[in-house]
């Protein structure tokens, strides 16, 4: 079995504590990938210490030349496409085709920080007074504490890690437990672009414990967070009991609402994609589906058939349509919210059990399940399952159904009525709606995030996240020769 290290210092080492923990293949738990630190909080203290220096370093770099760097990356990515997703599905489970389509997310957003290098624009603008300038400029902020999912390995930390190197900080990364193989070759690739060592510092281990001491570390000022809503809570009250910048991407509850008028085959695909697709285990999966009564009976009927049609398997094996939960834990969440919907009485249609035979018994399969009348405030409609479950009711009222949860993510509507398109996109309380496609498919050039209890109101991803990851430095250069008193009553400039 092959043993993995941290990276720390600019050195590949063994944790403090001389631990590991195991990482296996969801779809076979037989197949080990290798054995992986179990760090502690001196690991991060020495992170710290090494991320600290890199930061000095990394910080006087022009941003142009750090955008470099990155742009390597990218091409490195790319050459390496295949074998990166092909690693990444062996220990996180989705079909080939999705984790190469993460790999191409963290291509492009390599190349769209690449490009930012020469775009982190200030303001320059008029004084009130004579002979003075005035401007703003960005500037790093320090180190930054990246904490990771496992449901996209490599775009996510992408998405978080490329915005904060090119502004200038220095990053100290925690991928998810259940991903540390792809974690580990992402900063190998980091370091082969030619990204100085000491700015990137990879500590493995579990959230309790490091990413725990990540974010309460005082000399950590900045903290990435992607996970559920409880667990983004308390990295939030610690946030800000110790005043450090936060982005919290959190949970979502995604509704796909079907109009009386919408292509129905269109719908159906879109439906299936969102709410099956890596397994429901998506922040963006479509895990509500609202149905106008015109349509609900055909609609739910060509679901149902077109859902017990999906293959699973291992997705490394050509035709697999979806592939196993990412543990044990997960599958064992989703079988307490089949109990739940059946003990509130709703109408379990198909699925709602773990996928037995041909090749399925050694790991974490659970079959596409879909629940009807599933009525307004049950925990089925309300609560985050992140699985193969959908959820299906009739609304006449489908906005007020799709607003009425905790959270606001993302939303969909499938419509060939313009109005009720547009209405949508203004009424709809969720960071992303989309027009007759699926809940999810977020692209790297434009910002990602949500409402309510979904995030802290900080989006990832395009033009926006490169403010969350530097300061605004506002400079006056006064070249009058005399004294100038601003707040002054001389408005306009005039003489004392």
């Amino acid at each position: 079995m092959k043993t993995f290290r941290n990276f720390i210092a600019g050195e590949w080492v063994a944790p403090s504590s001389g631990e590991y923990f195991e990482n296996r293949n969801p779809a076979d738990t037989t197949d080990v990938i290798g054995r992986f630190p179990l760090s502690t909080a001196a690991d991060v203290d020495r992170a710290v210490a090494s991320a600290k220096r890199g930061f000095r370093e990394w910080s006087r770099t022009p941003a142009p030349a750090r955008g470099d760097v990155l742009r390597r990356v990218g091409d490195l990515l790319s050459q390496r496409k295949d074998e990166i997703a092909d690693l990444m599905t062996r220990e996180m489970g989705k079909p080939v085709a999705e984790t190469k389509g993460d790999v191409q997310e963290g291509i492009d957003t390599a190349y769209y920080a690449a490009s930012e290098g020469r775009r982190l624009f200030g303001h320059t603008v008029p004084s009130e007074l004579r002979d003075k300038w005035a401007m703003s400029f960005r500037r790093p902020i320090g180190v930054a504490g990246i904490i990771t999912p496992f449901n996209f390995p490599l775009a996510i930390p992408t998405w978080k890690m490329f915005p904060a190197l090119l502004c200038g900080n220095a990053c100290i990364f925690k991928p998810a437990e259940d991903v540390p193989h792809t974690g580990t070759v992402f900063v190998e690739i980091l370091l082969e672009a030619g990204l100085p060592p000491e700015v990137i510092q990879l500590v493995h281990g579990v959230g309790e414990q490091e990413g725990k001491a990540i974010v309460d570390h005082p000399e950590i000022p900045l903290i990435s967070f992607t996970g559920s809503t409880e667990t983004g809570r308390i990295v939030g009250e610690t946030a800000g009991r110790m005043h450090k910048r936060l982005s919290l991407e959190m949970g979502g509850k995604n509704a796909q609402i079907v109009m009386d008028d919408a292509n129905l085959e269109l719908a159906l695909e879109g439906v299936l994609w969102g709410a099956f697709g890596t397994t429901g285990q998506r922040c963006t999966a479509t895990s509500r589906l609202i149905l106008q009564k015109g349509i609900h009976d055909r609609f739910l009927g060509m679901l149902v058939d077109k859902a017990k049609s999906l293959k699973l398997g291992d997705g490394r094996k050509e035709g697999t349509d979806i592939g196993p939960l990412v543990s044990r834990n997960a599958l064992e969440k989703v079988e307490r919210y089949i109990d739940i919907g059946q003990s509130e009485g709703n109408d379990l249609l198909c699925g709602g059990r773990r996928a037995t035979g041909k090749g399925l018994d050694k790991g974490f399969f659970f079959e596409p399940t879909i629940f009807a009348r599933v009525e307004a405030g049950q925990r089925l409609e309300q609560e985050e399952i992140f699985g193969p479950v959908l959820s299906v009711s009739d609304a006449d009222e489908a906005f007020r159904v799709n607003n009425d949860v905790k959270y606001g993510l993302s939303s969909s509507i499938y419509t060939t009525n313009v109005q009720d398109a547009f209405r949508a996109m203004n009424e709809l309380e969720n960071g992303i709606t989309y027009v007759n496609a699926p809940t999810i498919g977020a692209e790297a050039h434009l910002p990602f995030g949500g409402v309510k209890q979904t995030g802290n109101g900080h989006r990832e991803g395009g033009w926006e996240v490169y403010e969350f990851y530097s300061e605004t430095k506002v400079g006056y250069v006064d070249f009058s020769g005399r004294l100038q008193r601003a707040q002054i009553d001389n408005y306009l400039g005039t003489p004392d």
